[in-house]
């Protein structure tokens, strides 16, 4: 579990977060996080989270963001909130690194994605989108449906494949969470600023 002042990285997506209120301090129901993303740097790709809310505030730099369909670039000082079950996805379309604060809600499940995103990055078990191979995905992705799916392939595709493959990704050893990344210490630590919720 995340505590304040936690630093985790993604050296592939370009994604640095520095945590300001971790799932330790909230029990799990909360997780705020200062992102900064380098330009070029995006998320993994356009999602749906089932059951967490989502807001975020943009601090610095402009931020694309893609939410229900609809394209906008976001500026400082820019407020957005994402239901649960709202496609979307966003990226760095500046030529600055930009600093997003980001709020989760619930936060456990979430961070425990994240911790295996990130490790599977770090470890160099991604493409150049932080993507990890087909197999690895699959795993992933029945691991932490109830934290999130991708738009791509459809949903209905993605369940049928996925049923098939994974007994394939199990046989080979793939698994949808790795104790190693969960246990990783974080990057490093930094003092943070008490929070309030703004967002």
């Amino acid at each position: 579990m995340s505590r304040a002042g936690d630093v985790f990285e993604n050296p592939v997506t370009g994604e640095r977060g520095v945590v300001r209120v971790g799932t330790e301090e909230s029990g799990g129901g909360l997780l705020v996080v200062d992102l900064y993303v380098r330009p070029g740097g995006a998320v993994i790709g356009e999602h749906v989270h089932p059951t967490i809310h989502e807001s975020f505030r943009v601090v610095s730099g402009r931020v694309g963001f893609r939410v229900d369909g609809r394209e906008s670039v976001a500026v400082p000082g820019s407020r957005l909130h994402v239901p649960p079950g709202t496609a979307h996805d966003w990226w760095n379309t500046g030529d600055e690194e930009t600093h997003v604060i980001v709020e989760m809600r619930p936060g456990a499940r979430f961070e425990e994605a994240i911790q295996n995103s990130f490790g599977l990055a770090q470890d160099g078990k991604t493409n150049a989108k932080g993507m990890p191979n087909l197999l690895q995905l699959v795993a992933f992705a029945r691991e932490f449906e109830d934290v999130l799916y991708f738009t791509k392939p459809p949903r209905m595709v993605q369940k049928i494949l996925f049923a098939i493959l994974a007994p394939i990704a199990n046989l080979l050893g793939y698994r949808g969470s790795y104790q190693e990344y969960l246990d990783r210490p974080p990057s490093d630590r930094v003092e943070v600023e008490p929070w309030t919720s703004t967002v």
